[in-house]
């Protein structure tokens, strides 16, 4: 049985990845961070105890701002295969955050490689990029595209992508990056603008909410959906030797298109729903991310199966439930905080 350790394991990625290394019969080992309350939702439903027989997920805590730690738990693991996905991923909170991006982001993946190189465990790396790096670069951005990176979470993700080439290279260790483009879900975080406008809406639609405040509506993504794209992940570490990959569909959508089709499924006019605050406008922008997935699909055998409509169409419906049980709650008199501008 092969074992995989996944940092970031309670996120959108993370929970998709750990369903499809349990499925390939996988044990895996997942990084959390220790807080007051336990922020495990997406994985709850994967999670047996320990002590069960059939346990084959386990938890443990730890951070990537700590080294010596993560150099103990890999000897004591020694996994086939280590995932780095846990890292400071909202953009525009890194504007915020900048330190904190660079330590976690930047350093984390350091402190991984570094864990690695003096325990000598024999394991594959995936580093998860991102489309970000590209930043001001013209699409279409493929493997070949120069950074420009417009943000300290792009820059840092910069960083990770650089050390994990040089690693490769001096060390001999088989690090791969995955340059994703944006991939939603319904287990998207709520601050991010997919599942934002999701929400909202669904929101919108049962009386529970008024308006939705966004930033750049004119800004274009490339957006697939999250099981798609970890499964290249894996595909990556299979490979005879490592190496680095963009991974999209190919097409390109503004932020006000997501939000006019939503709407618009729903049988409401976004217009009359639909604000534009500048406190969610990036110093720096981020105008048109459209990847070139091409080496994936000849090398790797990969291609998106879900496409953009049928996204929204996943995130509508789990929204809609979500949405209708929060009402049903209301109703009986249950007080629920509006987060309309969360």
């Amino acid at each position: 049985m092969k074992k995989a350790f996944i940092t970031g394991i309670t996120g959108q990625d993370g929970s998709y990845l750990s369903e499809f290394l349990l499925s390939k019969d996988y044990e895996i080992h997942g990084l959390i961070r220790r807080s007051s309350t336990f922020n495990t939702d997406r994985i709850d439903h994967l999670y047996k105890d320990a002590h069960d027989p059939n346990a084959r997920m386990f938890l443990h805590y730890g951070d990537l701002s700590v080294s010596g730690q993560l150099t103990d738990l890999l000897y004591d693991i020694k996994p086939d295969e280590i995932y780095n996905l846990g890292a400071q991923s909202h953009v525009r909170v890194s504007f915020d955050m900048p330190e904190y991006t660079g330590d976690i982001t930047g350093l984390g993946t350091l402190r991984l490689l570094e864990a690695i190189r003096k325990t000598g465990i024999k394991t594959r790396f995936y580093q998860a990029s991102s489309s970000e790096m590209f930043g001001a670069a013209p699409p279409p951005q493929s493997e070949s595209t120069p950074f420009q990176p417009q943000s300290p979470y792009a820059a840092a993700k910069v960083y990770s992508y650089y050390i994990v080439c040089n690693y490769r290279e001096a060390y001999k260790i088989f690090a791969s990056n995955g340059i994703l483009f944006n991939h939603e879900s319904p287990r998207r975080g709520e601050t991010f603008v997919t599942r934002k406008i999701t929400r909202a809406a669904t929101r919108i639609k049962l009386g529970l909410q008024d308006k939705l405040f966004l930033g750049n509506l004119e800004a274009k993504r490339d957006w697939g959906f999250a099981g798609d794209y970890v499964e290249a992940m894996w595909m990556m570490l299979q490979q005879d030797r490592p190496d680095d990959y963009v991974i999209a569909t190919g097409e390109t959508h503004s932020v006000k298109e997501f939000v006019r089709r939503v709407f618009e499924k729903l049988d409401l006019d976004w217009q009359k729903y639909v604000a534009v605050d500048p406190r969610y406008f990036r110093p720096t922008e981020v105008d048109v991310l459209l990847g070139d997935a091409g080496k994936a699909l000849n090398e790797l055998g990969w291609k998106p199966r879900v496409g953009f409509d049928e996204l929204i169409d996943i995130m509508i419906a789990a929204d809609m439930e979500a949405a209708k049980k929060e009402k049903t709650l209301v109703e009986a008199g249950y007080s629920i905080s509006d987060h309309q501008s969360a």
